[in-house]
C-alpha cells in the first residue's frame, strides 16, 4: 500500500482542515488507517485511527470532541476533519496502514506510512 497524504495548511485557532490520505493497493479496505502527527522537538503520537473490519474509531484526548476520521472504500482514501484548530495542533501529520484489523494506536503496529502533511495554526 501507498499512501499520499494532503490537505495541510496555515489556518487560523478556530478554523477548520479537512486531511485527506490516497492510497493505492487492492487491499485499502482491508486496512486498518491511522492519522499520526509530529510536532517540533517531539515525539510522533497518534491523533485517531479507524479499524477496517468494525469502522470503529479511536482519538486521542486531546482531539476528541474536534475531529471525525473517515473513509471512502470506493476511492481508497480516508480523511481526518479537524475542527476548531488550536495552536497546539501544529505539527506534520502522517497517515498510515496496517492490516491489523483492530484498532491500532502503536505507530510500531503500522506498515505504510504517507510522507506528511504540514499543519500550522495561528494564534
Amino acid at each position: 500500500v501507498q499512501l499520499q497524504a494532503s490537505g495541510g495548511g496555515l489556518v487560523q485557532a478556530g478554523g477548520s482542515l479537512r486531511l485527506s490520505c490516497a492510497a493505492s493497493g487492492r487491499t485499502f479496505s482491508r486496512n486498518t488507517m491511522g492519522w499520526f502527527r509530529q510536532a517540533p522537538g517531539k515525539e510522533r503520537e497518534i491523533v485517531a485511527a479507524i479499524s477496517w473490519i468494525s469502522g470503529h474509531t479511536y482519538y486521542t484526548d486531546s482531539v476528541k470532541g474536534r475531529s471525525t476520521i473517515s473513509r471512502d472504500n470506493a476511492k481508497n482514501t480516508v480523511y481526518l476533519q479537524m475542527n476548531s484548530l488550536k495552536p497546539e495542533d501544529t505539527a506534520v501529520y502522517y497517515c498510515a496502514a496496517t492490516s491489523n484489523p483492530l484498532i491500532v494506536t502503536m505507530e510500531s503496529r503500522y506498515d505504510f506510512w504517507g510522507q506528511g502533511t504540514q499543519v500550522t495554526v495561528s494564534s
